[in-house]
C-alpha cells in the first residue's frame, strides 16, 4: 500500500494494487478481446430490452416493468467491474485508490443485493399472475410495482452502506498491499483493515446472507405455490402456457443462485488464485451476459418488439425517449 501526498502535504491518497489476471499476460490481446466482446453483448443486450419494451404497448406489464429495472441494474453491475478489468488486461497490475476500491465494492454489493430482491419481486409477480389471475390487475397495480422496484434499489444500497460504514473507525493495516483479484470484493476489502475487523466481517456476512437467503426462500415459496396451481390445471396446453410465463425467470434464478453458491458457498480455499478468479467471472460477467438472452431469445413477444424497434429506428422514429417513463410506470 503506498501513499501519495497531495499539494497541501496534509491529505494523502492511499493506493492499492489490483493483481487482476496477470497470469494471462502471455496470451496478449486475446483475453481483452474476449471480455470486450462479452461486455458489448451485456450492455447492448440489456440496453435494447428497455426501449423495446417501451415501444411495445403489449409489453407494458408488471413482468416487463421489472425486467427493465433488471436490465438497468445489469448494465450498472458490469460497468462497475469490467472496464477496469479490461484495462488490467492491457496494463497488467493496476493501481487503485482506497476510495475507488471502496466505491467499487459498495456499488457491487448494492447492485447484487438489489438483483436478489428484484428476482424475488418478479417471482411474486408470477405467483399473483398464475394463482390469482382474476385479481392480478388489481393486486399488482402501478403503485405497488413502483414501490417494489424502488424498495429493491433502496434496500440494496442502504444495507451495503451500513456494512461499509463499519469500516470507518477501523485502522488500515500497514505495509504494501496487493489484492489478488480483479475487483474489490468483500473478502479483500475486509482484509485491508486491522483492529476489530471481525465486526465488519460478521455484519457483512449476516446482511448478505439475509439479502440472498430471504429472497431465495420467497422465490421457492412462490414457485411451490405456482407448481401446485399449475398441476391442478386439467388441460396440457394450459399447463404449458402457465409454465412458459415462468421459464425465463426460472432460468435466470437458476444461473444467478447457481453461480452465487459456487463463488461464495462452495469451499474455494484449496483452489489456485487463478481458478478462484475464473469462478468469480461466472458470477460477475457471464451471468449478466446470458440474462438478456434468456429474456429475449426465449420470448416471442420481446423478439417481435425488438424487430419492431429496429423498423422504427430505420424509419427515423425515436422510441428511446419512452424508456425513462417506463422505469417509473407502465
Amino acid at each position: 500500500m503506498k501513499k501519495q501526498s497531495s499539494g497541501d502535504g496534509e491529505n494523502q491518497i492511499i493506493w492499492l494494487i489490483l493483481v487482476g489476471f496477470g497470469e494471462l499476460q502471455h496470451l496478449g490481446f486475446l483475453p481483452f478481446t474476449l471480455f470486450l466482446a462479452i461486455y458489448v453483448v451485456i450492455v447492448g443486450g440489456n440496453a435494447l430490452i428497455m426501449p423495446a419494451v417501451a415501444s411495445s404497448q403489449t409489453l407494458h406489464t408488471p413482468m416487463y416493468f421489472f425486467l427493465c429495472h433488471f436490465s438497468l441494474l445489469e448494465i450498472g453491475y458490469t460497468s462497475n467491474i469490467v472496464p477496469r478489468l479490461l484495462h488490467s488486461f492491457l496494463e497488467g497490475k493496476e493501481a487503485i485508490s482506497l476510495v475507488s476500491c471502496l466505491v467499487q465494492f459498495y456499488m457491487f454489493a448494492s447492485l447484487a443485493a438489489a438483483e436478489c430482491l428484484l428476482l424475488s419481486t418478479t417471482s411474486y409477480d408470477r405467483y399473483l399472475a398464475i394463482c390469482h389471475p382474476l385479481h392480478y390487475p388489481v393486486l399488482m397495480n402501478t403503485w405497488l410495482c413502483g414501490c417494489l422496484a424502488t424498495g429493491a434499489w433502496l434496500c440494496g444500497f442502504s444495507f451495503s452502506a451500513f456494512t461499509l460504514a463499519l469500516a470507518a473507525p477501523l485502522p488500515l493495516c500497514p505495509g504494501i498491499r496487493e489484492i489478488d483479484h480483479y475487483f474489490c470484493d468483500f473478502a479483500p476489502v475486509v482484509g485491508l483493515f486491522c483492529g476489530n475487523g471481525q465486526v465488519m466481517w460478521g455484519a457483512g456476512v449476516c446482511i448478505s446472507g439475509f439479502l440472498t437467503l430471504a429472497p431465495f426462500l420467497l422465490i421457492v415459496a412462490s414457485y411451490t405455490l405456482i407448481l401446485r396451481a399449475v398441476l391442478q390445471i386439467l388441460s396440457g396446453y394450459g399447463r404449458q402456457k402457465a409454465f412458459s410465463t415462468c421459464s425465463s425467470h426460472l432460468r435466470v434464478v437458476g444461473v444467478f443462485y447457481g453461480t452465487l453458491i459456487v463463488v461464495y458457498v462452495a469451499p474455494t480455499d484449496h483452489m489456485a488464485p487463478l481458478i478462484q478468479k475464473a469462478v468469480s467471472v461466472l458470477y460477475t460477467v457471464l451471468t449478466p451476459m446470458v440474462n438478456p438472452i434468456f429474456y429475449s431469445l426465449k420470448s416471442e413477444e420481446v423478439k417481435w418488439a425488438l424487430h419492431r424497434l429496429w423498423r422504427q429506428l430505420m424509419s427515423g422514429c425515436t422510441p428511446l425517449r419512452q424508456t425513462g417513463q417506463l422505469l417509473t410506470s407502465f
